[in-house]
């Protein structure tokens, strides 16, 4: 895991500028305590003295000693820098809407701490200390979900997280419930902080909320691709479709390497399959694009998904607040790194690739109740008229592949100005980031409708002693129908629906799938 290191007993070690995908993905799903690289802690000092200078000298530098944004020329007097910074805090706390889901605000505190252990911040070694404490005792600050804009900083959710460091709001306690900032501090021996000068806007500052839910956006659209890949296995045997549009020549001659890996990735999947020779004469020259074109286009997912991966594990490990500080030469120079523009773009290439890949599965499960084209009882029941199948499954699908291609309209392209028009141009990065969760929840649907169509389409056609499909074809087969039983006659098909989601959501796909996700690799 590069320098992102986890002994099989210790915790996770984060090495600010160096914590990989993989470990982001551990510390997204929990169930793993983390500490900072020792070697951290000499910037963090450093930094922290070269604030201090500034303010013992008098001198004046922006958001250490001045107000904010619009008000940057507002020159504060050091008395009153504490109170400067707590209101900050309390006046920024001003989000709506549900709270952020877990396994994103574990992601908010662990990039809040790396990216404030960079030392560009001008924090105390102890504010990071307490942000792992947090993580590590399983208290979750409460993060309102909307609020932000995305440039500045995710100003209002990280306000929230900052207000658990002074002793208010709100934390969900890991025995159910909420309690008070107050008191998650207490718990893990801490009383409230008095914010130093910067300290208040090195927390609000920064890009980690919409990184945050970018990832998990990134996370779960790796798991449904990797679901719609055995999906399109499942259809591709039950049709009795064509391998030779696999064939790693015809991709290797266009050279694009999301497709070639995805080639490879069926090749393996169907290796040993029975079926496949079995209907080697059977006169079909080519089979629709669902089928035969999933190289070239879940390979164009998987390039996009490789690209905003990379994105975001810079950002990730970047120091994104405002000013940044510089120990070694003592300057502390005002920019806007706070702006999420890369992670804005990241998030809607990722909604694109999320979109795809449940739009190309429901036309794959269309296909399977085409009797004209797949060779299958119409809807996939034998009794058909009296029963429907698999009819109003497909409805479902296609409603849930219609909502994604709305919500992948890119939300990068919107901007709308705030504090005055000194912050004129914004990112909305974080509604990019949020709406993944959504979209990747509605692709699990539709991959699991098909997995589930399909699978009855093979047994439709298997005879008692007829071919078998591969090994890792069979496995999954066997799983789904652990899940979810042959459909005989029509019955009450939600809890299916919904075993299937599930089944799409699942993590641990075969070496052959994982071996190419960005995350997983």
């Amino acid at each position: 895991m590069d320098l992102a290191t986890h002994a099989a007993s210790g915790p996770l070690v984060l090495s600010p500028g160096d914590v990989d995908l993989p470990a982001l993905r551990r510390i997204h799903a929990g169930g793993v305590r983390l500490e900072l690289a020792p070697s951290a802690r000499a910037g963090l000092l450093a930094a922290q003295a070269t604030v201090r200078r500034i303010v013992e000298a008098g001198e004046v530098v922006y958001g250490i000693n001045t107000g904010f944004g619009k008000l940057a020329q507002t020159i504060i007097p050091p008395e009153r820098l504490a109170e400067l910074q707590r209101n900050l805090v309390l006046s920024h706390s001003v989000g709506t809407g549900a709270p952020l889901p877990d396994g994103v605000v574990r992601l908010v505190l662990a990039a809040k701490a790396v990216s404030l252990a960079r030392g560009h911040s001008g924090v105390r070694p102890e504010i990071v200390d307490a942000l792992l404490a947090l993580f590590n005792a399983g208290l979750l600050p409460r993060i309102p979900a909307k609020g932000s804009v995305g440039a500045s900083g995710d100003l209002a959710p990280l306000a929230h997280l900052a207000c658990v460091l002074i002793g208010e709001g709100e934390v969900a306690a890991p025995e159910g419930g909420t309690i008070g900032g107050a008191e998650a501090l207490r718990r893990i021996g801490l009383a409230p902080f008095v914010l130093g000068p910067k300290e208040g806007l090195a927390l609000l500052n920064g890009t980690q909320v919409s990184t945050a839910l970018a990832l998990a956006g990134l996370f779960g659209a790796e798991d449904v691709f990797a679901a719609g890949l055995v999906a399109g296995a499942l259809s591709l045997e039950a049709i009795q479709g064509s391998i030779k549009p696999f064939d790693e020549r015809i991709h290797a001659a266009r050279g694009q390497p999301g497709q070639i890996a995805v080639a490879g990735a069926v090749r393996a999947l169907l290796e040993g399959s029975q079926i496949v020779p079995s209907h080697a004469d059977c006169g079909r020259v080519q089979d629709p694009y669902s089928i035969r074109c999933v190289p070239q286009v879940m390979g164009a997912c998987l390039d996009n998904l490789a690209h905003a991966a990379r994105v975001l594990r810079i950002e990730a490990n970047a120091a994104s607040d405002n000013p940044l500080v510089f120990s070694d030469s003592g300057d502390v120079i005002s920019g806007g790194n706070f702006h999420a523009e890369p992670v804005a773009f990241a998030a809607d290439i990722v909604a694109l690739a999320i979109s795809e890949i449940g739009a190309i599965s429901e036309r794959r499960l269309a296909l399977l109740l085409d009797s004209g084209l797949s060779g299958l009882p119409p809807f996939l029941v034998r009794d058909g008229g009296v029963n429907s199948g698999f009819m109003i499954a497909q409805v479902t699908a296609a409603a849930l592949a219609s909502e994604n291609k709305s919500l992948a309209h890119p939300a990068s392209v919107d901007s709308l100005p705030t504090s005055a028009n000194q912050e004129d141009h914004v990112s909305m990065a974080t509604f990019a980031g949020r709406r993944l969760a959504e979209m990747v929840d509605n692709t699990a649907v539709v991959v699991g409708i098909e997995a589930m169509a399909a699978c009855q389409g093979i047994e439709l056609k298997r005879s008692a002693g007829g071919p078998r499909s591969s090994t890792l074809v069979e496995a999954e087969f066997a799983g789904i129908r652990e899940r979810v039983a042959f459909i005989e006659q029509d019955r009450f098909l939600a809890p299916d629906v919904e075993a299937m989601r599930l089944w799409a959501r699942r993590a641990d796909r075969a070496a052959p799938l994982a071996g190419i996700l960005p995350s997983r690799a």
